[in-house]
């Protein structure tokens, strides 16, 4: 699996997927595309299966958000990001690593899906 590791003020150090918001008019599938090309360069992947979906809350420059996430699994060969930012860190991690990272991981509950079979979407709603 492909992680990014973030330090953000409000909650520590966490690992999560590539992502972001959805824009206006753009449907979830759209939003992987888009946030995937953003993230890393990468423009050959498309979205597989939804693997669930989640709510938490946050600020953004002051603002308070509650964002909805989607989480789709897709394959692809282990790269480098092309457009990647100086201060990011990224790793690719096998399934079994995920619950042995030591740091939170995004959503919670991810290695656990992960590593069992695959299944219809989980629905976890709102998670702080």
């Amino acid at each position: 699996m492909f992680l990014f590791r973030e330090d953000n003020v409000e909650v520590g150090i966490h690992w999560l997927p590539p992502g972001g918001g959805i824009d206006p008019g753009e449907s979830p599938e759209e939003c992987v595309r888009r946030e995937l090309r953003e993230e890393t360069g990468w423009t050959d992947l498309e979205p597989r299966r939804l693997l669930c979906t989640w709510e938490h809350d946050f600020t953004h420059q002051g603002v308070p958000v509650r964002q909805h996430e989607h989480i789709y699994v897709t394959d692809g060969p282990h790269r480098e990001p092309v457009t990647e930012s100086p201060d990011a860190h990224w790793r690719w991690l096998p399934p079994q690593a995920l619950a042995t990272l030591g740091e939170p991981l995004w959503p919670p509950g991810l290695a656990e899906l992960l590593a069992g079979p695959a299944a219809e979407p989980v629905h976890f709603g709102l998670l702080s």
